[in-house]
């Protein structure tokens, strides 16, 4: 009996360790890993946030919330801290917080800035799908 609970915890331990590898991921930019999710074609979203940003507080755990659900397990959502990332914001030609950037197949397909609803936010990180 202590074989098979052993097993069962092993085996239960593996899925954890599996399933949560392919969970979407909220992750803090990484020029690097950024340039490697692109390059390989994978759905990336660029969040560009601002702690100070009251439309950013209200999009926050929204996008915690869709980051979460099953259909955006492929998406990666790098999380670029507004104040600090101003290369990257050159570079993507943001001019605001609370911007979304959107990525599917290496190319920039949409674009939102200040939205705070979640059915529109939605939309957004679909289109990386």
């Amino acid at each position: 009996m202590k074989t098979a609970t052993r097993n069962y915890l092993t085996g239960a331990a593996l899925f954890l360790m599996l399933t949560g590898s392919v969970l979407a991921a909220e992750v803090p930019f990484n020029q690097a890993r950024f340039e490697q999710a692109r390059a390989a074609g994978q759905p990336v979203v660029v969040y560009f946030h601002a702690d100070w940003c009251p439309t950013c507080r209200v999009q926050q755990p929204i996008v915690a919330r869709l980051a979460a659900e099953p259909q955006f397990r492929p998406v990666t959502i790098f999380e670029a801290d507004f104040d600090t990332e101003t290369a990257l914001e050159k570079t993507l030609k943001v001019t605001q917080q609370s911007t979304f950037v959107v990525f599917r197949q290496g190319h920039e397909v949409t674009r939102s800035t200040g939205q705070t609803a979640e059915p529109a936010i939605r939309d957004t990180l679909q289109k990386a799908l």
